[in-house]
């Protein structure tokens, strides 16, 4: 009798094992001929039967799984993204063999790329948790740390400060550096610079005689920014021990590091200690006297924190050393024009008095003159980036209230012309 119920159960575990064989040979070829949703099926039929499987099996099963339901989600449903990406995982943790693990290798590549591009859709329309979500997933699949990076700098843009808190020293602890090659090439139209995502890539634009001067270059390092942001973010949390504790350690540790002083010193901006700001900035500035971005950088924040003056100095020597940096002029330009804010406030609370028409005439002088100042740079600005639909429109606007008939005119036909997607 004990002979009979032995035979009976390796019957049964034989029937089980053919079973899980052909429905997962029926999912592989739904799969194979496109059919995701029927291999979804077949997959669904045969996951119950997985118990006495052995490992190869189940790993193999689990890579035709995360290849089906990622071929049925596309870039859009998530659920069935992040069920591909658990079912790689299962299959990785299982310690497949032979041509398994080519193809789950290709699985993962591929899930990437559609977790990738998800993520930029979601990044279009505002969705930072989402992508952040994705791009986390994204990491943990294919270990690329790039994808945390990006993953953190969603979290920010969420405001799920916590979790981009641990994404960016997660990054830190792990010396990331996103120090990688990149493909540049000069826009002929706008004389920019252009980074292209591959050589390959670069390479294909070139054919098309809008660039020119191509070149290859390492990206530099974001060591830098990661600390500032973790400290930007401990400051956010209300933990400014923490933000100042890390920061002291890591200036220790690179004392010659000037993209650490820059970030100290907007650790001291934020924090409202202007003099330990000023005292590091010019340590920076003094690091290389001769590099315009430095200008720029010290014109924005002094712009922040209400030091027009100052940050008007900045700028202009920002372009005295490259008078092609157009944001440079553009920034200038939005500075000067920030002071009709106050005269406007000024014209509106004037009476019907005689003072007061004499006053909203020198008012409406002074405002003139401020069109005036601004009106070279954004009219520089304009040459570098004439596609810019705001630069257009804003020149547009100065012409007609200096009353620049012709050049408003002629402006205004521009502007036309790029909202309707022309030249």
């Amino acid at each position: 009798m004990k002979k009979q119920l032995l035979l009976l159960a390796l019957f049964c575990l034989s029937a089980i094992a053919f079973g899980q064989k052909k429905e997962i040979k029926k999912a592989e070829r739904a799969l194979a001929s496109g059919n995701a949703s029927e291999a979804i099926s077949f997959i669904n039929q045969a996951e119950p039967l997985l118990a006495g499987a052995d490992s190869e099996m189940k790993s193999k099963f689990y890579v035709i799984k995360g290849n089906a339901y990622l071929a049925e989600a596309g870039t859009a449903d998530y659920a069935k993204l992040k069920t591909a990406s658990e079912s790689f995982k299962m299959a990785e943790e299982l310690s497949p063999t032979g041509k398994t693990v080519q193809d789950l290798s290709v699985g993962k590549q591929n899930l990437r790329v559609a977790l990738v591009n998800s993520a930029i859709q979601d990044q279009k329309t505002k969705n930072y948790k989402r992508a952040s979500e994705k791009l986390y997933m994204s990491y943990k699949a294919m270990k690329d740390t790039s994808d945390l990076y990006y993953a953190a700098g969603n979290a920010v843009n969420a405001r799920e400060y916590p979790t981009a808190l641990t994404y960016y020293k997660d990054l830190f602890d792990m010396g990331y550096t996103g120090i990688k090659k990149e493909w540049v090439a000069i826009d002929v139209e706008t004389s920019e610079e252009v980074v292209f995502a591959t050589e390959a890539d670069r390479n294909t634009n070139m054919l098309t005689g809008k660039y020119t001067k191509p070149t290859e270059r390492m990206s530099e390092s974001v060591q830098a920014d990661i600390l500032e942001k973790i400290t930007k973010l401990y400051i956010e949390l209300g933990e400014n021990e923490k933000a100042l504790s890390l920061m002291k350690d890591a200036r220790a540790a690179n004392p010659d590091d000037i993209g650490l002083v820059q970030a100290e010193a907007g650790l001291a901006l934020q924090m409202g200690d202007m003099k330990k700001y000023a005292s590091l900035m010019e340590e920076v500035v003094k690091s290389d006297p001769n590099n315009p971005e430095l200008y720029y950088n010290l014109g924005v924040s002094s712009s922040d924190i209400g030091q027009k003056d100052k940050a008007k100095e900045y700028y202009q020597k920002a372009l005295s050393l490259d008078p092609k940096y157009t944001n440079a002029k553009i920034n200038l330009a939005q500075l000067i024009l920030s002071g009709e804010t106050e005269i406007v406030e000024e014209m509106n609370s004037l009476g019907s008095t005689n003072a007061d028409y004499d006053r909203y005439d020198e008012l409406k002088l002074q405002q003139e003159q401020l069109y005036r100042d601004a009106l070279p740079f954004l009219e520089d600005a304009a040459i570098d980036r004439p596609k810019n639909e705001g630069l257009v429109r804003t020149l547009a606007n100065i012409y007609g209230r200096l009353g620049m008939e012709a050049k408003e005119k002629a402006t205004k036909a521009k502007l036309e012309a790029l909202e309707n997607g022309g030249e």
